[in-house]
């Protein structure tokens, strides 16, 4: 198999894969719009500002190199001594820096006409209808045409797309972020009115909290809730980085007093809510609030609406032996 030395692999780095597709395989690319493109053999695989996206698989990249190795399977060392064997290294410009994701375009899947597999998986999941359609006519949420999969999106300041998360509505364990995505302008819901601030792991952990919060009689847009897209893992010293999801919300919403973190049930949740509130300690008042059974909030969610058919169902049989 050989081997590669360390700046083998970096010169291998600084190609874009537009770039590659373009010198050495023109063919596969196909131009869907202004800067964007699908290759031939792969139409759900997008490449924009340097980075690509394959979004039926829920791969994607920045580089050549990961497309070789990801969506190519060729092994790490072949595909190395590939992109220098043909030297469109030197030839390149270089990769958009994974630090700069606000400079890159997102790549929002094409939307469908309709959104009924995401209704329906979603309601499947317990979420409230009312939400739903909340989330959906306030472009907060839609299906995509190609794969159907829910799409959740988050804005800057100007109202324009700026973060995007997929997940898969077939039953699939496919889910992930859009290319291009920053996650500064996570998906959320936010009330001016509220001094709270809710934070959760992922979208539908948020759009189940808000499901409870109407299930308990609260009206659930007077919240402030702000999904993270994931959560991280504690330093040495206890505390963990503050998401930049969350500063951006914090600096744009000074009358946030508290913060509630809905973390979920598992290794991961608890010691990354512990490490958040160590990092946020005396700076604002951090509630660790994970759902009270379950996984996350919504398989608590879940659960509870089980529970209820469940009471319902005796208590029906109750007023039958009764008359």
């Amino acid at each position: 198999m050989g081997w590669v030395t360390t700046q083998e692999i970096e010169k291998a780095r600084q190609i874009d894969l537009l770039t590659y597709l373009k010198l050495y395989d023109p063919s596969e690319l196909v131009r869907i719009g202004n800067d964007i493109y699908s290759t031939r053999t792969h139409d759900s695989l997008k490449i924009s500002n340097g980075a690509w996206m394959w979004f039926s698989r829920g791969i994607g990249g920045y580089s050549a190199l990961d497309y070789l190795i990801k969506v190519k399977e060729i092994p790490f060392v072949e595909a190395v001594n590939l992109l220098n064997d043909k030297g469109c290294a030197y030839r390149s410009t270089p990769a958009s820096s994974k630090g700069k994701l606000q400079d890159k375009k997102l790549l929002l899947p094409e939307r469908n006409e309709r959104s009924s597999r995401v209704v329906a998986y979603l309601c499947r999941r317990g979420i409230d209808l009312e939400i739903i359609k909340y989330c959906i006519e306030n472009d907060l949420l839609y299906e995509s045409r190609e794969h159907g999969n829910a799409i959740f999106v988050g804005y800057d300041n100007e109202n324009v797309p700026r973060y995007a998360s997929f997940r898969a509505t077939n039953g699939m364990r496919i889910l992930g972020d859009a290319a291009g995505s920053d996650k500064r302008y996570c998906f959320k819901i936010l009330s001016p009115a509220s001094n709270s601030t809710h934070i959760f792991e992922s979208a539908i952990d948020l759009l189940s909290f808000a499901t409870l919060r109407k299930m308990d009689g609260f009206n659930w847009k007077e919240e402030n809730l702000v999904s993270l897209a994931g959560v991280y893992r504690p330093r040495a010293d206890g505390t963990s980085k503050v998401p930049v999801a969350l500063q951006k919300v914090l600096s744009e919403n000074c009358r946030t007093y508290d913060l509630h973190l809905h973390f979920d049930n598992d290794f991961a949740g608890r010691t990354s809510a512990k490490g958040l509130m160590k990092a946020l300690e005396g700076v604002y008042v951090v509630y660790d609030e994970p759902p009270p059974y379950g996984k996350d909030f919504n398989d608590y969610l879940c659960r509870r609406i089980r529970f209820s058919e469940i009471e319902e169902e005796k208590e029906m049989m109750k007023n039958e032996r009764d008359r």
